[in-house]
């Protein structure tokens, strides 16, 4: 198994390690103290055995090129690391949201975003300094950030809101083991004309006569919205989501947002080519998708609504809610959103391999091999498993499905589409009541038939998704159902492939002995017991999936936009079991007229509505 060269610290202490491998050729610090290994008595004298309490401490830029007798700042001013002379910084607080390590006083992680920082603000070399890393009950990693002036003791007003744009607008772009990341800057403590500080009690002042001021014109503007319609009007264009999807029934308020950035009608028009036909990448009765890049470089896919129609405010809404709030390497990223002149537009980070579907269907010109579609289904599965497992409140999917796995250049599998997903409060662990949603073939029929909705609804649909994997066949084909096809087909006496020859896809098929075959069939159908009391966590899926890899000794790297909402209404009488009947004539199916986020056709060509 590799191992990080960043890696500094392994914290093993008061475990019940009994013994320990020579020759690791680990060299950094172990500590191995409280376990039943280290109470032998040949083993008590060895470094990593003894009692060690010193944790190393948090980083933070060194000052010692400024020497022994540097000077001491008072004020707002602080000892810059580059010229070692008393500055006024500009201070503010970087959180990351989802960094890939856990190390606060790794000096060389910590050096690089130094160094990226002052790069791409154009500063100094040396000019950033960082200290008190943590990481908050969130999870989240906050760094205090100063930036010091080029040039004596300020910065201008432009250089402030300069750095401020970049880093407020997530311009900059740190190392990849950061990940994303939220700015919060300070208040910049100007020089009054004759380049001193202005006092405090000038200062309260100033902020008492503004507090003044500003309700001197809040009276004044709410006398002029009552006096005049024109100017109501006016405030309310100025704020789009003051009335958040007028007239749509169940839409609720804004969306709380964190992270998502709010793009305005025209910045998706210029990006777009005017949303040129040559730019278009998907259709369907919701709308279309657009391939554009924005103008600090990076493609994305914007879906965009029919112009007038508000259809799916609600599922707009809770994409934009969802996605702004969960990060994880298997989640398709959410750039933004545009709400704007009867426009509702999300924008994705751009797939360019589209989904799943299309390369199980030979759409995507991609031919997927065996050991690919291991990685596919452990990465979807990793991204489904932080849903249901890190997501605070967990989040069900509720739709997962091939177009709802979407694959980046790398084939790195993404899960997408959170129209339809349910957030689960701590008292609602076990169900949520709720009506059914999601997709024939891929549905819970116990969640279809009680209406009690839990994570292992997810897994149900998962199952299904692994078995197209085996036979890239759709759920329903021609009347037949995947599940019961599989099932009745399998013969645990064909040691190749236990029965299922005639229904697999030839491609793989082809490919001979399949690695951990029968290993990830047997976790399929776990995954579509009909009581979900019988089915595995996807916890218990991700762990399986990578067992098969590691027995094949396979590195795996796995690295997750519509709202494709299929509502089943309720029949009078007893709920029937979705599968049991002729599939293909089901009466109780309505198809809503939302569609998929799929970029994985060349632009010159249409996708066909669902």
């Amino acid at each position: 198994m590799g191992r990080s060269s960043q890696l500094q610290l392994v914290d093993l202490r008061e475990n019940k390690i009994e013994s320990l491998t020579p020759g690791s050729g680990y060299s950094n610090t172990l500590m191995l103290y409280g376990n039943p290994y280290c109470l032998e008595s040949s083993n008590t004298q060895v470094a990593y055995c003894q009692r060690q309490e010193t944790i190393p401490t948090p980083y933070t830029t060194s000052l010692e090129s400024c020497g022994p007798n540097r000077k001491q700042c008072t004020g707002f001013q602080k000892l810059s690391p580059a010229s070692c002379d008393c500055q006024v910084p500009y201070e503010g607080k970087l959180t990351f949201r989802a960094p890939f390590f856990r190390d606060v006083a790794n000096a060389n992680l910590f050096g690089k975003l130094e160094e990226s920082l002052w790069s791409n603000l154009t500063l100094p070399a040396r000019s950033v300094f960082l200290q008190n890393p943590f990481f908050d009950s969130s999870a989240y990693l906050q760094v205090q950030l100063l930036l010091f002036p080029s040039s004596g003791k300020f910065f201008s007003h432009s250089d402030i809101q300069r750095m401020g744009n970049v880093l407020s607008n997530q311009l900059f772009k740190p190392p990849d083991v950061f990940g994303p990341y939220v700015f919060n800057g300070f208040n910049y403590p100007f020089p009054a004309r004759n380049g001193v500080f202005l006092s405090k009690g000038a200062i309260a002042g100033i902020a008492v006569a503004s507090a003044f001021l500003l309700l001197g014109l809040v009276v004044i503007a709410l006398y002029a919205i009552r006096q005049q319609k024109l100017a109501r009007m006016a405030i309310e264009l100025s704020r789009p989501f003051a009335s958040w999807a007028p007239g749509v029934k169940d839409a609720g308020g804004a969306p709380q947002l964190k992270g998502a950035r709010l793009f305005s009608f025209d910045e998706l028009k210029k990006c777009t080519n005017n949303f040129s036909n040559s730019n278009e990448i998907g259709s369907g009765g919701y709308g279309k998708v657009y391939r554009g890049v924005l103008q600090d470089g990076p493609p994305v896919a914007i879906k965009r609504a029919q112009q007038g129609s508000m259809q799916g405010a609600l599922e707009f809404k809770t994409e934009i809610e969802l996605l702004s709030r969960v990060h994880h390497k298997n989640l398709v990223g959410l750039v933004g959103f545009c709400f704007e002149q009867e426009e509702q537009m999300l924008v994705y980070e751009y797939m360019p391999n589209g989904t799943l579907r299309e390369s199980l269907s030979g759409r995507s010109g991609i031919a997927l091999d065996w050991k690919m579609r291991l990685r596919v289904t452990l990465g979807s599965a990793r991204g489904i498993a932080y849903l249901h497992e890190l997501a605070n409140p967990p989040i069900i999917h509720r739709d997962i499905k091939t177009t709802n796995i979407l694959l980046d250049e790398n084939l790195t599998a993404k899960v997408a589409d959170f129209g339809l997903s349910k957030l689960v409060s701590d008292g609602g662990k076990g169900h949520v009541s709720t009506q059914v949603k999601g997709t024939l073939g891929y549905l819970d029929p116990e969640y279809y038939m009680t209406q009690q909705l839990t994570e292992k609804s997810d897994v149900y649909s998962f199952g299904v998704v692994m078995l197209e994997l085996i036979t890239s066949k759709l759920p329903i084909e021609k009347g037949k159902y995947i599940v019961r096809e599989v099932r009745l087909a399998m013969d645990n006496q064909d040691d190749q492939y236990c029965g299922l020859g005639g229904v697999m896809d030839p491609y793989i098929k082809k490919e001979g002995s399949l690695v951990g075959f029968r290993k990830f069939l047997d976790l399929a159908m776990q995954c579509v017991e009909e009581s979900a009391n019988d089915r595995p966590t996807m916890n218990v899926v991700v762990k399986a999936i990578e067992t098969v890899l590691q027995d094949d000794e396979v590195n795996s790297n796995p690295t997750s936009a519509s709202s494709s909402a299929t509502d089943f209404g309720t029949a009078k009488g007893p709920p029937r079991h979705p599968y049991n009947d002729n599939v293909s004539g089901h009466k109780h199916v309505a198809f809503s007229d939302t569609f998929d986020y799929s970029s994985g056709y060349n632009l010159s060509m249409k996708i066909e509505p669902k």
